[in-house]
């Protein structure tokens, strides 16, 4: 069972207690993953004991997904909001500078954390922000889609899809390039995960507007982007190496927009090479 930290965020109207849900192991330098939206923890099992073999690897939900509770009033779910909570939670936990990896919306706030010098190594899987305004609407319709999808399918049906190969795609093929690969209860466990995150659609809405626009010096950087991504189609690695033109980019053979369920030895020794 994952463990629970709390700790206190100033926010205008005053100190706010945030919880955050996660799950810890291994040891050696910290490593926080960051999952994207609608997901959980669970979406790094894949690699997590790989990684812990190198790492003390803490995979947390973000706030307002997976066990973790929504953000409370005052507190945004922007960049500005959400990387000081990480920041509090690494914290919380006696961390400093943390390697970070992150999936999507989780690789976004990795770089953002990088930026912010609050990260020592950066392994972003096709992180948001690189998009152009087409490619947002796309990957926001699908998104929104997939949520409406896993709100209304009642709960004995999803179970009876999750048995079958056949059912585990349609489920989360949008995601995965191998939806097989991934285990009945973990289809279902994140197809409920999306049907009761709470910081959906503030987190949908929050990034409307946002583009990553600023280099990540000093530190090592890594891109890296599934060729099979039917969210964030991959040329928006291009622009990332662009906008971060000290970073490595790293392309994932067969991989989808989550890779880590695909490719799990190729996507843990991306973090473990970006982290030495």
């Amino acid at each position: 069972m994952a463990a629970q930290a709390s700790f206190s965020i100033e926010s205008p109207g005053g100190p706010r207690t945030v919880s955050v849900a996660y799950e810890r192991a291994g040891a050696g330098e910290p490593l926080l993953l960051l999952h994207g939206i609608g997901h959980h923890w669970q979406a790094w099992e894949p690699v997590l004991q790989i990684l812990a073999a190198e790492r003390d690897v803490i995979a947390v939900d973000l706030p307002g997904f997976g066990t973790s509770p929504a953000l409370p009033e005052g507190l945004a779910y922007g960049l500005s909001g959400v990387v000081p909570v990480l920041d509090a939670f690494c914290r919380e936990l006696g961390i400093e500078r943390p390697h970070v990896a992150g999936n999507s919306l989780g690789g976004l706030l990795a770089l953002e954390l990088g930026r912010e010098k609050l990260a020592r190594s950066v392994t972003a899987l096709s992180p948001a922000g690189f998009w152009t305004e087409a490619e947002r609407r796309y990957a926001f319709g699908t998104l929104l889609a997939m949520r409406q999808g896993a709100r209304t399918l009642p709960l004995p049906l999803v179970e009876r899809l999750s048995r079958s190969a056949a059912g585990r795609a349609a489920l989360t093929g949008t995601i995965y390039a191998r939806p097989g690969r991934r285990s009945p209860d973990a289809v279902v466990a994140e197809t409920l995960a999306l049907r009761h995150a709470t910081g959906f659609r503030e987190t949908l809405d929050a990034g409307r507007g946002v583009l990553f626009r600023d280099d990540v010096p000093e530190i090592p950087v890594t891109v890296a982007w599934g060729s099979r991504d039917r969210i964030l189609v991959r040329r928006q690695g291009v622009r990332a190496k662009r906008v971060l033109p000290g970073a490595r980019l790293v392309r994932l053979p067969g991989c989808g927009h989550v890779p880590m369920n695909d490719d799990p030895a190729l996507v843990a020794r991306v973090i473990l090479d970006t982290s030495r």
